[in-house]
Order: structure tokens, then C-alpha cells, then sequence
């Protein structure tokens, strides 16, 4: 027997397993991806129901990340999509990202690259030129700040060291992070990455400002140099 192509509207779905119901059942983080966008998109199109819709952006966009760094106009421009849904796309993933930052006074501490690289990843994985941030943390390593200094192709001669401290100086940080990220998509440090890790190491022994690491932000990952002993 020949199987079917034809697609059903969500409504066509057994109530049990429709996207709203089974969170109002079972909480949001009981969804996929794909269903949490098919809530967002609402309905779907001729043809495709609103979860299969939002699994066609997943895989149009390889995934959150990628959706999160198309412009507004790449997301409204796909089949079906348009404006409006675009902009509730948008919308939630901005919300989700002030929400993470919502509440300044519950400084998170840092004990491991996971914890430094989690409080940048989110929002440096989307972008699409090269950038260098420097946590700043206080003497128990709870995070006090990013500072956001360049933007660019980076290399070690156009970085001013003295600026990676200066807002660490100003408010009295005990240590900080480099963190930058790779557009491409793959974290592998370059020689020029070393080098300026090197660079600020050797200043931060002079200011008594400790650099804990140096994170290179991808695609969904990253490197630690500090792990890899590169520059320390």
C-alpha cells in the first residue's frame, strides 16, 4: 500500500497529544522544540500544521541557534511565516533572554568554564561578527558585570590590553574572563587568540586582576583556554 503524503491540521492531532494541551498538562519543558514553536506559530498552512511548520524552520535554521541568529526578515521571509510570526518568534526568544538577566541582585558564581561560558553563549553565539566581552567577578567569583569592548576582526595588535582592565579597575573586580566569539561557528583558538591571552595574563599579574580564562564561543560550543593551557 502506498503510504500518504497528506498532511492534517493540528486540530486533526488526538487531544492528548496537541502541543497546548499536553503542556498545560505535562509543563512546557515536556515539548519539543518543534511543538513549543507550532504554540508560538499558532496555525500552520495548507498542507503543514503548525509543529510541522516550526520543525521546518528548525531544520531550515539548524536548530534554536540558528533561528535565534537569523534576522527578522530572514525568519519572515520563509513559507508561511510572515510578519506577524515572525515577530512572536522574535519576541520569545528576547523574553527568554531577559528573563535569564531579570533578577541582577542573584549574581551567579563562576567555578568552571561551563559556568563563564554559560552566561555568554546564549546571546554571543548569535552574533555575526566577531566580538571580545570581559566578565568581570568579584574575590568569590560571583559575576559583577560583562564589559563590551570590541567589535571586528580581532587580533592581538589592535586589542589595547590596558582596556580589558579598565572596567575591572573601575569597579574593583578581583578577576575576570575574556570571551569572544567565532562567527563561523568553530571555537578551535587561533594563534592569534593565544597570543593575546598571553598578552593579558602577563598584564593582569601587574595589576593584581587575576584572568581566570579565555572562552572562544561557537556553535553550540566552546573552548576554554585555560583548559587547554593555552597563553597561561
Amino acid at each position: 500500500m502506498k503510504e500518504s503524503n497528506a498532511s492534517y491540521r493540528i486540530t486533526d492531532i488526538e487531544v492528548t497529544q496537541r502541543p497546548r494541551e499536553r503542556l498545560a498538562e505535562l509543563g512546557p519543558q515536556a515539548l519539543s522544540n518543534a511543538e513549543l514553536l507550532g504554540i508560538l506559530l499558532r496555525v500552520g498552512m495548507p498542507g503543514e500544521n503548525a509543529v510541522q511548520m516550526g520543525q521546518r524552520l528548525l531544520s531550515t535554521f539548524e536548530g534554536l541557534i540558528g533561528l535565534h541568529r537569523a534576522t527578522f526578515l530572514e525568519v519572515s521571509q520563509q513559507r508561511g511565516v510572515g510578519a506577524a510570526k515572525a515577530a512572536q518568534i522574535k519576541a520569545a526568544i528576547e523574553l527568554g533572554n531577559r528573563l535569564r538577566l531579570a533578577n541582577p541582585e542573584e549574581r551567579p558564581a563562576v567555578h568552571s568554564p561551563g559556568d563563564a561560558a554559560a552566561l555568554v553563549q546564549y546571546e554571543m553565539s548569535a552574533l555575526t561578527q566577531e566580538h571580545l566581552w570581559v566578565l568581570l567577578l568579584d574575590t568569590r567569583n560571583q559575576h559583577l558585570g560583562t564589559e563590551k569592548l570590541y567589535k571586528g576582526s580581532l587580533n592581538s595588535s589592535m586589542v589595547r590590553i590596558g582596556e580589558l582592565f579598565r572596567a575591572a579597575i573601575q569597579r574593583s573586580a578581583a578577576a575576570v574572563i575574556l570571551a569572544h566569539n567565532h562567527p563561523s561557528g568553530d571555537p578551535a583558538p587561533s594563534s592569534e587568540d593565544i597570543a593575546l591571552t598571553r598578552a593579558a595574563v602577563q598584564a593582569g599579574k601587574l595589576l593584581d586582576i587575576d584572568v581566570l580564562d579565555h572562552l572562544v564561543i561557537g556553535n553550540g560550543r566552546f573552548v576554554s583556554l585555560k583548559e587547554r593551557n593555552l597563553g597561561f
